[in-house]
């Protein structure tokens, strides 16, 4: 039995609701905030805000198209090495077109890969040794990916997703 299915079942058993816990956003490490404004409008995203405060400390908030999770960088915003951030999801419906997109700001972007062992973890192996070229081969949900990196040499991995797991919106 899967953690989550274990977990939901021990909520459902106790007869206690499950306490929300709702990811917000994530801070990526940069070494150049405008720079990385810069890159993460070419996008698209929405600029939520941009706030300077004393002593050199910057907050830069942007949510890409259709999130309700956003991320935040900046000055003073964290100590983790700009460039650092590997793997942070982002679910597209259909990676090609995502791909295309990408690829017509300037970004560049991965050929689709899959897990050459069939598995759905083949955009979270460290290097290239568990991927396979190309969609998966019977397109199945979230067995697709692509990898791209932000101006920061943060990477970002696109998966897509069209038709959810149970129990996901």
């Amino acid at each position: 039995m899967s953690t989550q299915a274990s977990n939901d079942n021990a909520t459902a058993a106790s007869g206690d609701a499950a306490i929300p816990f709702r990811l917000e956003v994530v801070v990526i490490p940069v070494a150049d905030p405008d720079r990385a404004k810069n890159f993460y409008l070419g996008l698209g995203w929405r600029l939520d805000s941009d706030f300077a405060g004393d002593d050199g400390y910057r907050i830069l908030q942007l949510t890409p198209p259709g999130s309700n999770a956003s991320i935040i960088f900046g000055s003073g915003v964290t100590s983790a090495q700009p460039g650092s951030f590997d793997g942070l999801l982002l679910v597209v419906d259909d990676i090609d077109k995502a791909r295309n997109d990408l690829l017509s700001r300037g970004v560049e972007v991965s050929e689709p890969f899959h897990d050459a062992g069939g598995g759905l973890g083949g955009g979270f192996h460290m290097g290239n040794k568990q991927r396979a070229s190309g969609p998966h081969p019977e397109r199945r949900s979230y067995a697709t990916y692509a990898s791209f990196e932000d101006s920061e040499g943060n990477r970002y991995v696109l998966q897509e997703i069209t038709e959810r797991l149970p129990g996901r919106v």
